[in-house]
């Protein structure tokens, strides 16, 4: 059994509270963000390849920024780069409306791309400081606690969507049949839903900067204690250190293909609920109950890091996730779709115990292996954009050819099956290793 050190000293709590509200902060942008691929195919009629280019931006962000914003943060402070994190995430919300005004699908894009910096100023930023904030002994339970509150973001973004964007959206409206109307109108009535359309889809974009300009505000009036930095870079030596620490090295490789999992799976449940005849609105419903199962493993897993490590954690979990994606898989009707549900529940404890196990010991190291660690979410916009071209090798459909015997968007989650096969690598190597290291 573990010992029992505290999750978060008492003289830590508000920074605690503070930093960890940030998690929300970010969540909110992600799950907003997950059904406008499907809304923008749908509005401005792209094939999935082209709709998957939401991800791409978004996540495409992550990976652009994530350096230089530990660099930004390694030179100043944690609070100077929150500050520019919630700065970005709100100029880049604000941007939805000049891009609606142009109902230009590649300025949306780059408004996505610009509002991911900010969010890797803020995971960077965020993440290493939860670390630190208490004992080594606890900080991936520390980091499961504070990721706790990131689906809670979630599902306030997931309820927008739904309620604000996807239920206000007229190309969704279908005729007497069951038919979408709006594919057969004339270009002039098509081009008034369209920009119907793109008004809706910016309005919560605009409200979330403001509100998130208001949190900056209110940050920046607040005392903040910082973390003790020389506040040298000493890059090269660092990079030496990261790259012979394989625990870093194979978390981060981990990471890509667990974030890439992740976005798979709760991006593409609409098209799959799509393929079994269920409405984009409707769909969301199994969105929310994926996030309160992850919600859910968020909070067992932070009291089961007590009394089990997190290396036999995590690999009991991939366990469960590979299990899950094949149900998805291979599961008929709506057994298929409960297994993709239940997926989440399976995430729940990997992103941040994936991140606890990398940095682990790194000291002022852990700075750099942060920014590599948000780096690696790039998986996030890559690993989409292949299952997109798995969607659309029988056409624009989810359904229009068959493999190993069932539908292309079945079949195409053998994606995030892979990528679970990895972490589950990742985490049977980590447990050899200490093993071996218990054994000398």
């Amino acid at each position: 059994m573990k010992s029992a050190s505290p999750i978060v000293p008492k003289n830590l709590f508000i920074p605690f509270v503070l930093i960890t509200s940030l998690f929300a902060l970010w969540g909110f942008a992600n799950d907003i963000t997950n059904p406008m691929v499907a809304a923008f195919k749908r509005v401005l009629e792209l094939n999935n390849v082209q709709a998957s280019w939401v991800q791409m931006a978004f996540y495409g962000g992550y990976f652009t920024m994530a350096l230089p914003a530990a660099f930004f943060i390694k030179k100043y402070s944690y609070k100077t780069g929150v500050l520019l994190g919630l700065g970005l995430y709100a100029f880049g919300a604000l941007l939805f409306y000049p891009a609606t005004a142009w109902e230009s699908y590649g300025f949306f894009l780059a408004s996505l791309y610009i509002l991911t910096f900010g969010l890797a100023f803020l995971e960077t930023t965020a993440n290493p400081y939860i670390l630190s904030m208490g004992p080594e002994a606890t900080a991936t339970q520390r980091l499961n606690l504070a990721q706790a509150f990131n689906p809670m973001g979630a599902l306030a973004g997931l309820f927008v969507a739904k309620q604000f964007i996807l239920n206000a959206l007229k190309s969704n409206n279908l005729d007497e049949n069951g038919e979408l109307i709006y594919p057969t109108l004339e270009e002039a009535s098509k081009a008034l839903v369209r920009t119907n359309d793109l008004m809706v889809i910016r309005n919560p974009y605009v409200m979330l900067g403001l509100v998130v300009l208001g949190i900056m505000l209110l940050i920046a009036l607040v005392k903040m204690p910082e973390s003790k930095d020389s506040g040298k870079i000493n890059f090269w030596p660092s990079m030496q250190r990261l790259f012979s620490n394989k625990n870093f090295v194979g978390g981060t490789i981990a990471q890509m293909f667990y974030v890439g999992a992740q976005i798979m799976v709760w991006t593409y449940i609409y098209q799959y609920a799509e393929a079994m005849g269920i409405e984009n609105a409707d769909a969301v419903n199994y969105g929310y109950a994926a996030l309160i199962l992850f919600l859910t493993g968020r909070w067992i897993c932070t009291f089961l890091l007590r009394y089990i490590s997190a290396n036999s954690l995590l690999l009991s979990f991939s366990v469960l996730a590979i299990f899950f994606t094949g149900g998805t898989i291979f599961l008929p009707g709506e057994l298929g779709l409960y297994s993709l549900v239940g997926i989440s529940f399976a995430m729940s404890l990997m992103f941040p115990t994936i991140y606890g196990i990398a940095l682990e010991g790194l000291g002022e190291d852990a700075k750099f292996g942060a920014a590599f660690l948000v780096m690696a979410i790039v998986g996030g916009a890559i690993m989409p954009t292949l299952q997109g071209i798995v969607l659309d090798w029988g056409g624009a459909g989810y359904t229009d050819i068959q493999i190993l015997g069932v539908s292309e968007v079945r079949f195409s989650f053998f994606l995030p099956l892979i990528c679970f096969v990895v972490v589950g690598l990742f985490a049977y190597q980590v447990q050899r290793r200490k093993k071996n290291l218990d054994s000398l």
